[in-house]
C-alpha cells in the first residue's frame, strides 16, 4: 500500500530553485534532479519509514533519503498513517541540515 506524498510550500520552492539550477549548470543532465526527486517521492509512498531518523526542533520525528547522484536530502514526515509530507530539499554541500 502506498502513502499520499505532498510538498510544503518551502520544499516546492526548493525543489523549483534547484531544478532551475541543475538545468542552467549542468548541461550534459539537465533534467537529473528532476528524475531524482520523482524516484526519492516514489520510495517515499511506498516506504515512507525507509532512510534516517532524524528529529526536529521540537523532538519531532522526520526522515532524510539522500539522493546520491545530485548530492541532495530529501526530508519528511508523517502527518497521518497514510500521508507523508516533504518539508525541506536540501544540499548535502551544504555541509549541515534544513531548520526542521
Amino acid at each position: 500500500m502506498s502513502v499520499l506524498v505532498d510538498l510544503s510550500p518551502r520544499a516546492h520552492r526548493e525543489a523549483e530553485r534547484i531544478a532551475r539550477w541543475w538545468r542552467a549548470n549542468r548541461q550534459s543532465a539537465p533534467d537529473l534532479f528532476d528524475q531524482e526527486l520523482r524516484v526519492a517521492i516514489m520510495r517515499i509512498s511506498t516506504a515512507p519509514n525507509s532512510g534516517i531518523a532524524v528529529r526536529g526542533k521540537r523532538d519531532q520525528k522526520y526522515r532524510q533519503l539522500m539522493m546520491p547522484a545530485t548530492r541532495t536530502r530529501v526530508y519528511w514526515r508523517m502527518l497521518a498513517p497514510q500521508h507523508a509530507r516533504v518539508v525541506a530539499i536540501w544540499s548535502a554541500v551544504r555541509g549541515r541540515g534544513p531548520a526542521l
